[in-house]
């Protein structure tokens, strides 16, 4: 059995056996890509190979306790030699990975290794990779890189070549609704839901396990399909996701911003009612352009997320047309799907995954959301049927 660190990793044994061998954690490679689809959990398992390389245990077979201060502090993202970065806007700042790369130079204060876990390396511009390539070259002695992106390709080849790769793959949908059972004390029928309808997305299964609000968002998103006959009822489909995701977005920010100015006046020793002095003023811009930039990003996330769900239910749909036998991602809505399926064609279904697939290239290309979704949900008007399912 994993040692604990390990054991919030759902469905990746053949990672955690690469990980856990006695000579890879007693001369660790200097440089680690992770990669793997959304929810597979690449950047856990970069803190939990983190916590096993520091782990107090003088056992290396034990070491990923989870218990001693090594594994706490990592565990918390306040361990002085291990740097988790990570960012909420669209890319990495050159300015943030040129400081990192000042920072890997320094040699460990208290543990093994000085450890740097970049999360969502993809989002680096390439004249930031190229900054952080010449670290990864010319490696300090006793520093760590871990990278963690969806896909190698996502990162430039020059990195590959110089980093050892760890392959995450999606994990079952009964592992992560026994994760979710076990470490968050969820009901396993809700559980069961959660992980399928998140399509074995660790964090996303959570997330809806955990909030009805979430659950509810989603079930008006993938029930948009079944509403669509003609171009009128596709527009105003468009107008309800479109509220939808933005409404999720700002639900999630509006705490957690309210939160974050509330600190930074505290700090600055004013209060929410005094006018804020000019000399502190770039202080609170600097603050407030972040939170624009995180917005923007709730924002694309909440409707990449829909994309995914809607996804989904024209895979259900398609599966229906082949086999009445496999199960759905969307389970709990068989019998709708069922009689939906009934009037639309198989082709129908594929038009309508390329509509999806062309919507997210159009989101990623700063098309306007609005007009994306429109374009995307006149392709849901249902054609003649030609091919009843099974």
């Amino acid at each position: 059995m994993a040692n604990p660190v390990w054991q919030s990793l759902a469905g990746q044994q053949a990672v955690i056996d690469q990980l856990t061998g006695t000579q890879t954690i007693t001369a660790p490679t200097h440089a680690w890509l992770f990669t793997g689809p959304p929810g597979s959990g690449r950047s856990l398992a970069a803190r939990a190979f983190a916590q096993t390389l520091q782990c107090e245990q003088s056992d290396p077979t034990a070491r990923g306790c989870g218990a001693c201060q090594a594994c706490a502090t990592i565990g918390a993202g306040t361990h002085a030699d291990v740097n988790i970065v990570t960012t909420e806007k669209v890319t990495y700042a050159i300015e943030d990975v040129r400081e990192l790369v000042a920072n890997a130079h320094d040699r460990p204060s208290t543990a093994r290794w000085r450890i740097i876990i970049i999360e969502d390396a993809d989002r680096m511009t390439e004249r930031a990779t190229n900054v952080l390539l010449k670290a990864i070259e010319e490696p300090p002695e006793r520093t760590i890189w871990m990278l963690s992106a969806p896909s190698p390709a996502d990162v430039l080849v020059t990195i590959r070549s110089r980093t050892r790769h760890v392959q995450l793959v999606i994990p079952a949908v009964a592992d992560v609704a026994q994760l979710l059972t076990d470490r968050d004390g969820i009901e396993p029928q809700l559980a069961q839901t959660c992980a399928r309808a998140s399509q074995s997305h660790v964090g996303v299964a959570r997330w809806l396990a955990r909030s009805s609000e979430a659950r509810e968002r989603r079930d008006m998103i993938v029930h948009l399909p079944l509403s669509i006959r003609s171009a009128s009822a596709a527009m105003e489909a468009a107008n309800d996701l479109h509220k939808l995701v933005q409404d999720e977005a700002e639900a999630s920010a509006a705490d957690r911003n309210a939160a974050e100015r509330a600190g930074l006046l505290r700090s600055l020793g004013l209060t929410e009612d005094e006018p804020i002095p000019p000399k502190l003023r770039g202080h609170v811009r600097r603050m407030e352009d972040n939170q624009t930039a995180r917005n923007r990003r709730a924002i694309h996330d909440a409707l990449d997320r829909a994309m995914i769900d809607l996804s989904g239910i024209f895979r259900d749909l398609l599966l229906l047309h082949v086999t009445a036998e496999t199960e759905l991602i969307n389970e709990h809505m068989r019998t709708k799907l069922t009689e939906y399926a009934a009037t639309i064609s198989a082709e129908h279904c594929l038009n309508a995954l390329e509509a999806i697939t062309l919507a997210r290239k159009r989101l990623a290309g700063n098309v306007p959301p609005l007009l994306a979704l429109e374009a995307m949900l006149l392709a849901f008007i249902p054609r003649t049927r030609r091919h009843a399912p099974l």
